[in-house]
């Protein structure tokens, strides 16, 4: 197979490849940090301690996290042809990958909020701070270099996912892979395809762990104590001081 023949089938699988990712990640991301911050929020000590929900919720997080993607794809089926009206396709791949990524991307939320120092949460509330002041202005910003790197760890693991997406017809790389480079032994196609990831890859981790360096670097200097705006005490009236006086 020639170059000339290569390039739009390396291009569409990357597009595809891309789409799935792109969107996954951002429904994993948004249903996957407040969920990983109720995980922090409902165990024992936490600001809205409720030993059911947390039990409730990190079970479903584990079986989320224990079921293997390829029996997940299969498993989730009815469901995805209920959302997108098919099985086959980028579209349809998206749903089996967001489903697969919340709480893989919960669990490490949950990891970094815990990372979070508690004095900073107990200052806050002793300022008079809802459990919702101290989610938005502690716990969030302060975790939030771990939070960029959960987020680039979440990405890398839904492109190995989507890449097993294409092998039941998701498209993608892992699809081109797997008809040409396995199917045809089109060898040179197939590793063009493993070169194409490795770099994807490579880069994405690199601007992951640059945005939460930097993100590290500009919080050590703008210092740790939160900055919360309380109302200043009436002073007294100038009659007053003088009838004191």
């Amino acid at each position: 197979m020639t170059w000339s023949e290569m390039q739009p089938l390396l291009s569409d699988a990357c597009s595809q490849t891309f789409t799935m990712v792109l969107w996954s990640t951002l429904i994993a991301v948004v249903a996957g940090l407040p969920l990983g911050i109720l995980l922090v929020l409902t165990d024992r000590g936490g600001l809205l301690q409720n030993v059911l929900a947390n039990k409730v919720i990190g079970q479903v997080v584990n079986v989320g996290r224990s079921m293997p993607f390829i029996i997940l794809m299969v498993a989730l089926m009815t469901f995805t042809r209920w959302v997108t009206g098919t099985t086959i396709g980028t579209t349809a791949a998206i749903v089996p990958l967001a489903i697969g990524g919340i709480p893989f991307f919960a669990r490490l939320v949950e990891t970094a909020v815990r990372e979070v120092d508690q004095g900073l949460v107990e200052a806050v509330q002793s300022m008079g701070g809802n459990t919702w002041t101290i989610v938005r202005k502690v716990l969030v910003p302060e975790a939030l270099p771990s939070l960029i790197a959960s987020t680039t760890t979440t990405i890398i693991a839904l492109i190995g996912y989507s890449a097993m997406a294409g092998t039941v017809g998701g498209g993608g790389l892992g699809d081109l892979a797997v008809r040409y480079g396995y199917q045809r032994f089109e060898t040179e196609l197939m590793w063009i395809t493993v070169a194409i990831l490795a770099v994807v890859i490579s880069l994405i981790q690199f601007a992951g762990d640059f945005a939460a360096r930097s993100l590290h670097r500009r919080g050590a200097r703008s210092g740790p104590a939160p900055k919360l705006r309380l109302p200043k005490a009436k002073e007294p009236a100038a009659a007053e001081v003088s009838k004191v006086a």
